[in-house]
């Protein structure tokens, strides 16, 4: 078999409509994954969805606010319901709805990045927990990013939340050790999404930000996919509790 192989696996991956989750949906499916694609609007769930059926892939649309707690868990229960037990789970859907120093924040903001991008996450690991403790076997991969590792005058509330997801990565790794339950996070860097459209659609941006990097390029959702996949596979069976830095070599200068 395979390091890679992911045959027969159930995997949730939320904000999989575009940019890092769709790549990973797909690569996922790729692998031999059922995967089930989640964000906020059905239409684009369904897009990604037969997108991959087009290419043999199995996959399905579940639509579902990473802010509304009886949604995640109607997600988790309708994917059970339609592919079987849940082996996979990405968090990847997360916002930043304010830029700005966090002196003038309001509390509504806090709250809503703190619930959108931590408190999501607990609630779905949570959902998922019985399938992969029931049969000793489980991924969890969530998406974090470099900003969580660093100070930032401008972000500095989604940084401190990304930081959050690397504790709750560790957090759960230990607690959920026993039953084979791996947990961790990817920290990508700058990757050519719509989060980070300011920087690659300016051509002067973008070559000022690339000649820091040592690989000297944006990075591409595949990029992140790749880490994913090997994190949800055998490939991965020894690493849990830990972040993956996937950066082009930026947080290294």
């Amino acid at each position: 078999m395979s390091l890679f192989d992911l045959t027969g696996k159930v995997a949730i991956i939320t904000g999989s409509s575009r940019g890092i989750g769709r790549a990973i949906a797909e690569q996922m499916a790729a692998g031999g994954a059922k995967v089930v694609i989640s964000s906020r609007k059905a239409e684009p769930c369904e897009e990604v969805a037969a997108g991959i059926r087009a290419t043999g892939g199995q996959a399905i649309a579940i639509p579902a606010n990473i802010s509304d707690k009886a949604q995640l868990e109607h997600l988790v229960a309708q994917s059970r319901k339609q592919l079987g037990p849940i082996d996979i789970l990405v968090c990847n859907a997360a916002t930043n709805p304010y830029y700005g120093p966090s002196t003038g924040m309001t509390d509504e903001v806090f709250d809503k990045i703190m619930r959108n991008n931590v408190l999501s996450n607990h609630w779905l690991c949570q959902a998922v927990r019985p399938d992969m403790a029931m049969k000793k076997d489980g991924a969890i991969v969530i998406i974090s990013s470099i900003g969580g590792m660093h100070g930032d005058a401008n972000i500095g509330m989604y940084c401190v939340s990304k930081a959050a997801d690397m504790q709750l990565a560790r957090n759960l790794a230990v607690e959920w050790g026993p039953d084979n339950i791996r947990v961790n996070c990817i920290a990508p860097g700058v990757i050519k999404t719509d989060f980070a459209k300011a920087i690659h659609e300016n051509d002067m941006v973008r070559k000022m930000v690339e000649n820091e990097l040592p690989l000297r390029r944006l990075g591409d959702p595949n990029d992140i996919a790749g880490v994913a996949v090997m994190l949800a596979s055998p490939a991965g069976k020894y690493v849990t509790g830990q972040t993956i830095v996937a950066d082009g070599g930026l947080t290294i200068r």
